[in-house]
């Protein structure tokens, strides 16, 4: 058995685990693998062992992997989806909708128009989240759920017919105690109750949050998507490519 074999099965059983706890079936999450930094041949190795959702962090980075991952896209049967986990420059929109299968990190308005001006060149729909921010780390990206530019996205977004909002991501804080990381990922579910029943015209199902030390805590608070990059890859190196 290869490390990512041993580390994927150890990584089931967590997630097994916590959904027990939750008394939640382990069909309800759905493990995304973080592939940023790590090269194409590492998602080839993943998705043998039968992993297809995949997060990438950079536009630059995943355009430069695409090449040697497209034969495992164009799989009808069963294909891989590899997301846009990392924040988005508005400029970069137009490119992301080209090379991603969603983007999970819509944190401003003008992102959303941009994208959907994409994905209507392109014809198509592009599924997104809404990256919300429940820290108050300045390096942490995403929308204060409580400012005027989330009301204003919010009250935008079902009328961009070329962007299918699926659901909210979070980031919880780094370092901090299992009480301050539950009452992140439960602010992010009650946000999402608010706004589902705010804005019915938009669907919110997914609640993207918990990643490689705190994926129990997300899973027991209601997450239907987990990010998991080191517990399964193990340690990552540094990025020093392009941006």
């Amino acid at each position: 058995m290869t490390a990512l074999a041993e580390s994927l099965e150890r990584l089931e059983d967590a997630i097994a685990a916590a959904c027990r706890r939750a008394g939640r079936a382990r069909g309800d999450v759905e493990l995304m693998a973080v592939s940023k930094t790590y090269p194409a041949s590492t998602i080839a190795e993943a998705v043998a062992l039968g992993l297809k959702l995949f997060g990438e962090n950079r536009v630059q980075e995943f355009a430069a992997k695409e090449p040697n991952v497209a034969g495992l896209r164009r799989d009808l049967a069963s294909p891989v989806r590899i997301h846009l986990i990392g924040h988005l420059q508005s400029n970069k929109a137009a490119r992301a909708a080209e090379l991603f299968d969603a983007v999970d990190s819509i944190d401003s308005l003008r992102l959303a128009e941009r994208l959907n001006d994409a994905a209507a060149k392109l014809g198509m729909r592009l599924p997104v989240l809404i990256e919300v921010k429940l820290s108050p780390e300045e390096t942490k990206a995403g929308l204060d759920p409580e400012s005027p530019q989330a009301a204003s996205l919010l009250e935008r977004l079902p009328d961009l017919g070329h962007l299918q909002v699926r659901g909210l991501m979070t980031i919880a804080p780094w370092g901090v105690s299992e009480g301050v990381t539950r009452a992140c990922f439960r602010s992010l579910r009650t946000w999402r109750d608010k706004w589902a029943a705010q804005h019915p015209r938009l669907s919110l199902a997914v609640l993207s949050m918990g990643m490689s030390g705190d994926f129990p805590i997300a899973i027991e608070e209601g997450a239907t998507r987990i990010r998991v990059g080191t517990a399964l890859f193990g340690k990552r190196q540094p990025y020093t490519g392009p941006e």
